[in-house]
């Protein structure tokens, strides 16, 4: 069987209705936060995405929640395409986009922890990062009953 050719690059504004159709399919199953259209177009410089060829089979954005910490958001893979090394290799560009910005801490709110585990983050408790709850968690809708891991990983 041949390698997949992956390639990670920065997404485009052309890029947006892929985005959405991915994000969507994982919001209608609750695991993970829905985004806008318009959200998106906004945050379009924030994300990346994995390509096979012409077709993006992947996506994940990095969120500033302060001057030590971004967020890794909106990971996902398209149906057919998990378990194949490309989250992997988009939390590889992810990580590589903080130490860029010379940001030392990397964190996600997650249900896949062996995921992040294998991807050298560990478990840690959520309380610790006061900027992801008021930015994001209360707009949430599981915000008084989370069951998320929060994960962390230090660049160095």
């Amino acid at each position: 069987m041949q390698a997949l050719q992956v390639v990670c690059r920065k997404a485009t504004s052309d890029d947006i209705g892929t985005l959405f159709q991915l994000i969507k399919g994982y919001a209608e199953k609750g695991i993970m936060l829905p985004r806008t259209r318009e959200a998106l177009a906004y945050t379009i410089d924030s994300f990346v995405v994995a390509e096979i060829g012409d077709e993006v089979v992947g996506c994940g954005s990095l969120t500033r929640l302060g001057q030590e910490l971004v967020e890794i958001r909106s990971l996902g893979m398209s149906e057919g395409y998990k378990g194949l090394g490309i989250g992997s290799k988009l939390v590889e560009a992810l990580i590589e986009e903080a130490r860029e910005q010379r940001i030392p801490k990397i964190m996600a709110l997650t249900y896949a922890v062996s995921f992040f585990e294998k991807n050298g983050f560990k478990v840690v408790d959520k309380e610790i990062f006061p900027e992801k709850v008021w930015k994001d968690c209360v707009n949430c809708p599981k915000q008084l009953a989370c069951d998320e891991i929060a994960v962390l990983k230090m660049l160095d």
